[in-house]
Order: C-alpha cells, then sequence, then structure tokens
C-alpha cells in the first residue's frame, strides 16, 4: 500500500462523467478514497458523507474521487440514486487499485478472496501523499478527511 511521502500514481480512469487524469488536476489537493461497492450500505454512507461535504473541499482547492470495480454503468446509477457530486472511477481492470496496493486478499466465514481494502488517499498540490487511512470505518471518516485538508491548507 503506498504511503505517506509517496508519490500519487499518475493514473487516469474512466468515470460516469468521462476520463479522470491525476496530471490534469496537480496544483490541487487530490482526496482518492476506495471503496469495495457501489449501493451497498458502507459504500453508500461513505460517498454521501463526501458528497455531503463537496463544497466544502472544493473551497480548499481539493478534489475528491471515489474508485470501486464497478463498471461505469453502475456508478451513473449508483451517482443519479443518490445525487452523488464526487468523482466516480470505474477501476474494473483493477490498475488503479494494484497501484495503491488496495486490491487485497480478504477473507469472510472462511472463504478468502480478493478485494478493495476501504482506504483513503490525500495528497497535496504538489502529488505528494499526506495521509493515509487504511481500513476505513465510514462513520465519521469524511469529515477525518476534511479536517486533513484544512490543516493541509493552512
Amino acid at each position: 500500500m503506498l504511503k505517506i511521502n509517496d508519490k500519487i500514481p499518475n493514473f487516469e480512469i474512466l468515470t460516469d462523467k468521462g476520463d479522470f487524469k491525476v496530471s490534469n488536476h496537480l496544483g490541487k489537493k487530490i482526496v482518492v478514497f476506495f471503496f469495495p461497492r457501489a449501493d451497498t450500505s458502507g459504500c453508500t454512507a461513505e460517498s454521501i458523507a463526501f458528497t455531503n461535504l463537496q463544497k466544502k473541499f472544493e473551497h480548499l482547492n481539493c478534489i475528491v474521487i471515489g474508485i470501486s470495480k464497478d463498471n461505469i454503468k453502475k456508478q451513473a446509477k449508483f451517482r443519479e440514486k443518490y445525487n452523488l457530486t464526487c468523482e466516480l472511477g470505474a477501476d474494473f481492470e483493477n490498475n488503479v487499485c494494484e497501484q495503491f496496493g488496495v486490491w487485497v486478499e480478504k477473507s469472510m466465514y472462511g472463504r478468502k478472496y480478493m478485494g478493495i481494502q476501504r482506504a483513503t488517499f490525500l495528497c497535496d498540490e504538489k502529488g505528494t501523499i499526506t495521509n493515509v487511512w487504511e481500513k476505513v470505518k465510514v462513520p465519521g471518516h469524511a469529515d477525518e478527511v476534511l479536517a486533513a485538508v484544512e490543516k493541509l491548507s493552512m
């Protein structure tokens, strides 16, 4: 998994609104949050929390993108159903998940499988990772990320 002081990978990903390229957003802070699956309870709560704070992130010159393995069509339905405003990346080939190190082996009821570890990365305007949240617990997480962006903006 990427760590503090690493450079953000210069990734490009399809979103339900078009292409998202990190290189187009250098000069801004970037929050990248990875979630396991669109339209599940935890992922919905997390995406809504980031959406509710979207204007505050924008005011701090920060863009927020959530990434899962869902395809573009599912991301679009997810956005529409919950009126989400953050970018939603469709990493159906796992390229971005692997670059960040969040595509991991998981276990449920003794069954092992590969999946996305819920994690969030904050990068400064130069593309350096300043904060990493691993194995995120959703309640209060978006507020914690916003507080880190505010601190970075001082």
